[in-house]
């Protein structure tokens, strides 16, 4: 994983809670539409906005662009992998045309009760998100919990051997975890992609489905069936999290095997 301005205070907070904090989880939480509700207002524009970069870039109208950046969300986890691995794009130019958000502040649907959760959850919290930094500053600001985190790892920050590795990336999962310097049954995704969670759950990882911010609007292969493999626990919101008992456990099974 590159290192870039995004991770700086994410290596501050590793040095300072590193004794503080032996025993108790890492909580990796994805931004969009886990933290917050970006399907009403935000994820509409940033689709747009991608379509049209795909149809600049390829020429395809835009029905065709529209099928594009979806194959490639699907096939690669992220439409910007596509992008740069067929059409050698500049990622950092797809990502800022793409994430135009003067109006940002007004956009993010900011619930008072995210801030309380964030407070109550023992151990560390690190917002793991495939959106660019900016725009991810962007929203947490928004939201007003930039102060309670513990850090942020953007896409920038995504590269594993000269490529960008976003989620659901398994190696660069394992270096996010070299990184943190902490086993993976220490660490918790929560997400509210079932890929994530898969590819998570297979490098080791603890993982939480976020299901209900506008269920109705998922494709259906991203509705995980019950019992489904590779998520530990399923809450509705991000909210529900401290209710669970999945940070007891995780400290219990820290405990016993040191």
């Amino acid at each position: 994983m590159s290192a870039h301005r995004a991770p700086r205070r994410f290596a501050g907070a590793e040095r300072a809670h590193a004794a503080a904090d032996a025993g108790r989880p890492v909580w990796l939480l994805d931004l969009d539409n886990t933290l917050h509700d970006a399907l009403r207002s935000i994820m509409p524009r940033i689709n747009r906005a991608m379509t049209e970069y795909v149809m600049r870039r390829t020429g395809l109208d835009e029905a065709g662009a529209s099928a594009l950046r979806v194959h490639y969300w699907r096939r690669y986890g992220a439409t910007l992998l596509g992008m740069v691995r067929h059409h050698a794009i500049d990622p950092h130019e797809f990502l800022r045309e793409t994430h135009p958000f003067p109006d940002l502040h007004a956009l993010v649907r900011r619930d008072v009760r995210l801030a309380h959760l964030l407070r109550r959850l023992p151990g560390r919290k690190i917002v793991v998100t495939n959106a660019p930094e900016g725009y991810a500053r962007g929203v947490l600001a928004a939201l007003g919990v930039a102060p309670l985190l513990d850090g942020m790892v953007s896409i920038e920050a995504m590269t594993f051997a000269g490529r960008w590795c976003p989620k659901p990336s398994r190696p660069m999962m394992h270096k996010l975890l070299a990184r943190l310097r902490l086993p993976a049954s220490r660490c918790v995704l929560v997400e509210d992609t079932v890929e994530n969670l898969r590819a998570a759950r297979r490098c080791g990882v603890r993982t939480v489905w976020v299901s209900g911010i506008a269920w109705r609007a998922r494709p259906a292969w991203q509705r995980p069936r019950r019992g489904q493999r590779g998520i530990d626990v399923h809450v509705r919101t991000v909210v529900q999290l401290a209710r669970t008992p999945l940070a007891s456990r995780i400290h219990g099974h820290r405990s016993r095997s040191e």
